[in-house]
């Protein structure tokens, strides 16, 4: 049986359900004209970062399926990733099992100037990794004992560390998986661990609850984005991000082109080499 007939016996086995509120559909071009506003506050952002050395982790959590990679995207695509770098780990080597469980996310924490977006943080030990079996219980329960410890050291040091977890409706997760299975473009996205989180709902559902009461703290909130409505969700977490970070608009110098130095005579029309094929 292949992946997208899994897909589609377990989502037309689920149980329809309506999950947050409903809105009215934002439009595409009232979407894309507040996203534009909201990057350029981003750039704004990104100027204070550079000139006061400031240090900013922002941790991205949520289903598969939640929105975070379009999220993520809508963040960071008019920025510099010299400035904003997204990371976003692969299951950890042998190696790597055998180091102390936070040490390879610290390795790309931000130096000065730098925010880092964490694709899916340390915060696999609570989700994934407790819920496949992947770490003891003794294990997921020393994390949710010590993670409060370290990400007050982390915001002790001077790190700002926002943390975002997208909340999407079990109605809503059964739609993009549906829309995954037939479309190439999205095809991507779909993996063995993805059916299987699909089956687990419930037990992820405990799992995030469980995370959330032991990890929500004065010094690193949680804070929930409603993302059944992928726009709106975009733009309220990027809103919200820029409310909690105390950036100011870092003025500019005025900027005027240079003459192009012409000490001798030259033909700079390229005529030789491989060109690409015209094909559009």
């Amino acid at each position: 049986m292949d992946e997208a007939t899994q897909v589609r016996e377990f989502v037309q086995d689920d149980e329809a359900a309506d999950d947050g509120q409903a809105h009215p559909k934002l439009k595409r071009k009232a979407y894309e004209r507040e996203l534009s506003a909201l990057q350029v506050q981003l750039c704004h952002l990104q100027d204070w970062v550079r000139k006061t050395g400031a240090r900013i982790i922002v941790v991205f959590e949520g289903r598969d399926a939640a929105g975070k990679g379009g999220t993520i995207k809508a963040l960071t695509e008019r920025v510099s990733p010299r400035v904003f770098r997204v990371t976003a780990l692969p299951a950890p080597s042998d190696r790597q099992k055998t180091q102390m469980f936070v040490q390879r996310y610290i390795e790309h924490f931000p130096a000065a100037g730098e925010i880092v977006v964490f694709d899916r943080s340390w915060y696999n030990r609570a989700g994934v990794e407790h819920v496949m079996g992947f770490c003891s219980a003794a294990e997921r329960r020393r994390f949710l004992e010590l993670c409060p410890q370290i990400e007050r050291f982390i915001v002790g040091g001077g790190t700002q560390l926002i943390k975002f977890w997208l909340e999407v409706g079990r109605k809503e997760q059964k739609r993009r998986f549906l829309a995954r299975i037939d479309d190439p473009l999205r095809q991507w996205k779909l993996s063995p661990m993805d059916l299987e989180s699909y089956s687990r709902w419930y037990d992820y559902s405990i799992a995030r609850d469980e995370m959330l009461a032991a990890t929500d703290i004065d010094e690193a909130r949680w804070h929930i984005v409603r993302s059944d409505d992928k726009r709106r969700a975009r733009l309220n977490c990027i809103a919200h991000l820029l409310h909690l970070i105390p950036y100011k608009e870092v003025k500019r110098e005025a900027v005027t082109l240079p003459k192009r130095i012409k000490d001798r005579a030259y033909d700079d029309a390229l005529n030789a080499g491989h060109f690409v094929p015209e094909r559009y």
